[in-house]
């Protein structure tokens, strides 16, 4: 029986090397000529020894986003022991995600282990929080979008489609008709905390995330995760209606990272900036200025 190759991989650099392979995979691989849309490539410099060693090299390449450009290389067909190895390979400056190459295939790349780093066009989707409410500054998103859009007026963009009061199932039924006019690389989903209020609603997080995850998938856009924020349960036990419980965001915040795990997608835990701080939420729930700006800073160290 042949064997099994269930993996694409894109790869642009040292992969394709024969010394390479056939350490990692114990000789050549199958492989197809492929290029990646909307990308170009910087250098990295790597200080890992071992790597080194395999690729004779001590600056390999990362990919960034670039709308207009392309990168050339080729399609990978790997077995889950090459693709293991592959993973093992490549240094923490790298994780594996999903893409879409210029054919339309889906594939594997190792892109920038900072997703917000690589990012020009993002798109920002969630609830009141991520809309920015009891923050006149609007919020994290709109701290992120002005210094965004700041560090390259010409080419950044930040469109935020937040909406008070949704939840993932609302998020990901809205999203997919809105991304296309935006052109984004990057979409950045603000996992509401208004399913933590209903489990069967945290329940239906993974069939949310898979429909996002397509529609991201779909644009060529990485899709990042942002987990709940801390709250306060002293005051949200009924809150317009709604009981907010840490014990539900925490459950909510243990379903979304280990879907991005299993899923290899981008998880952002937004917890800890606010934990343990209520004199920052306005009302139990939503943080203020000075909680937003915390927030804002634990996006901003995956930019740099």
């Amino acid at each position: 029986m042949p064997e099994s190759r269930p993996h694409a991989l894109f790869s642009f650099g040292t992969l394709l090397d024969e010394q390479v392979q056939k350490t990692l995979f114990g000789g050549p691989v199958p492989t197809a000529p492929a290029s990646l849309a909307g990308h170009r490539t910087r250098p990295l410099r790597i200080t890992d020894p071992a790597v080194v060693a395999t690729s004779g090299l001590d600056v390999h390449l990362i990919l960034e986003r670039a709308i207009g450009s392309s990168v050339p290389g080729a399609v990978l067909r790997l077995t889950d022991e090459d693709l293991a190895a592959a993973d093992e390979y490549e240094v923490d400056d790298y994780v594996r995600r999903r893409v879409r190459l210029s054919s339309g295939e889906g594939a594997w790349a190792y892109l920038d282990a900072k997703p917000l780093r690589p990012a020009a066009r993002l798109v920002v989707v969630g609830d009141s929080i991520a809309y920015g409410r009891c923050d006149p500054g609007g919020g994290w998103a709109g701290r992120l979008a002005a210094a965004h859009i700041a560090a390259d007026e010409t080419a950044h963009r930040v469109f935020n489609l937040s909406i008070p009061g949704s939840k993932l199932t609302d998020v990901a039924a809205q999203t997919p008709p809105l991304l296309a006019p935006r052109l984004p690389d990057t979409l950045l989903v603000a996992a509401g905390i208004n399913d933590s209020t209903d489990p069967e609603a945290t329940a239906r997080v993974p069939e949310s995330l898979a429909a996002l995850a397509t529609a991201a998938e779909a644009q060529g856009a990485r899709l990042v995760v942002l987990g709940p924020t801390w709250l306060d349960e002293s005051r949200t036990a009924d809150y317009e209606g709604l009981t907010f419980t840490e014990a539900g965001a925490l459950a909510l915040r243990a379903t979304l990272r280990a879907w991005c795990a299993a899923h290899h997608v981008d998880f952002v835990d937004m917890w800890e900036p606010l934990r343990g701080r209520p004199n920052l939420l306005t009302d139990g729930l939503h943080p203020d200025a000075e909680g937003h700006a915390l927030l804002h800073r634990r996006l901003e160290s995956l930019t740099t």
